[in-house]
């Protein structure tokens, strides 16, 4: 039998309300709270970075996938040909020549006594460009004229004979052979007198040649003398000055020989020159050597060209620009587009982010362009200066074309 003990249940005393023992559970709970918040708000920031490093590592991935694929296929640049009209353009290169140009040698000897235009004087036809002191040839002259006043005397003393042979003949005073050797010795005696006379107007000839007179208008373009030099009139291998005409120039054109046929005398051109890069001067295509050059199957043209302003300078390169009538009308492209392989020509296209190579024939040659008459469309996306080491059905990208280059496709 248990025995209840009974103890005095005494009441616990609650503590004064605002005391530290009745604050200690409430700060614990907030303690807690506070806890709970740092803990969830550091849970979330480490989540947010590892979501951000996956995704960026993703990023990275995908663009490393893509730069490999990339790499992996050429970038290129296309155009599409353009159809050509039925009159073309053809730019080809040129020497400008004055239209009359003559070195200037001297016809006697002597020094040079004086000389009155240098280098870049214009000159009129006529007006005197140097002297020429001849002392020997004006010596010359007269001792030639001396022997024609002899023999001028001797002359007429044959001829007074053969009269008095020829009288005294009629009278049968002498013979008759004496009377023909008096008349032959006359006609001997006048023949040496045309002869002196020949060779003084030679010798007076020769003295003219002092003065060295302009051929026609134009330029001194060279002087190769000067006061005190030596001239030796039977040398031609030093000019003592050059003479050019450039009020109107001469322009020789080689026409390739597919053109040659459409081109026609008496057609208008245009010039343009790098020298004035913002003018265009005109000319007249006037004659053609009507042969084909065999070493550059060419036809060699002459355009002239009015130059009053005496802008263009002889010697100088330009560029000739001759409309050709009648052209087919078929596809352009670019040169820098043209493939030579062992297979023959050939252009590369763009088809479905591959390139495709295809043969093509071409007509004519414009340089800068030419005409294909096979193997292309207008809608075809030709690859613009492709790689030695393109190969069909290789994987490319294509570029925006630059400006030239459509200008050249379009």
């Amino acid at each position: 039998m248990t025995q209840e003990i009974d103890e005095p249940i005494t009441e616990r005393e609650t503590p004064p309300e605002g005391s530290p023992t009745s604050l200690e559970p409430k700060a614990r709970r907030t303690a807690i709270k506070a806890l709970a918040v740092l803990s969830t708000l550091a849970i979330l920031v480490i989540a947010a970075v590892v979501f951000l490093g996956i995704r960026q590592r993703q990023a990275a991935a995908a663009g490393l996938v893509q730069s490999a694929r990339s790499s992996a296929a050429e970038r290129v640049s296309v155009i599409h040909p353009r159809r050509g009209g039925s009159i073309e353009e053809l730019v080809l290169p040129a020497n400008m020549q004055a239209f009359m140009e003559a070195p200037i040698y001297a016809r006697t000897h002597g020094y040079l006594k004086a000389w009155y235009f240098d280098i870049g004087a214009h000159v009129q036809q006529r007006q005197l460009l140097a002297e020429i002191e001849t002392p020997e040839v004006d010596q010359q002259l007269l001792q030639a004229r001396a022997d024609l006043k002899n023999a001028q005397a001797n002359a007429d003393l044959a001829h007074t004979t053969a009269v008095r042979w020829q009288s005294l003949l009629e009278k049968r005073a002498v013979s008759k052979q004496e009377t023909d050797q008096a008349v032959s010795d006359y006609v001997s005696k006048q023949a040496a007198v045309d002869a002196s006379m020949a060779n003084v107007r030679r010798l007076e000839q020769l003295q003219s040649y002092e003065k060295v007179y302009a051929p026609f208008d134009g330029v001194v373009t060279a002087r190769q003398t000067d006061i005190g030099a030596l001239i030796d009139g039977d040398s031609s291998t030093k000019e003592l000055f050059h003479l050019a005409a450039i009020d109107r120039l001469r322009v020789y054109v080689p026409v390739p020989e597919i053109s040659a046929a459409m081109v026609r005398n008496g057609e208008h051109v245009t010039l343009t020159s790098d020298e004035f890069p913002s003018q265009i001067f005109h000319g007249t295509l006037v004659r053609n050597s009507n042969a084909i050059d065999p070493a550059t199957r060419t036809l060699n043209v002459e355009v002239d060209v009015d130059n009053a302003s005496r802008k263009l300078l002889p010697g100088s390169y330009a560029f000739v620009h001759i409309n050709i009538k009648g052209a087919k009308a078929g596809l352009e492209i670019p040169s820098t587009t043209l493939l030579f392989r062992a297979q023959g020509l050939q252009v590369g296209l763009v088809c479905n982010g591959r390139a495709k190579l295809v043969p093509i024939t071409i007509g004519r040659d414009f340089g800068s362009t030419v005409e294909v008459t096979s193997g292309l469309r207008p809608d075809d996306s030709v690859i613009v200066s492709p790689s030695d080491s393109l190969i069909d059905g290789a994987p490319v990208q294509t570029d925006t074309p630059s400006a030239s280059e459509e200008g050249q496709g379009e």
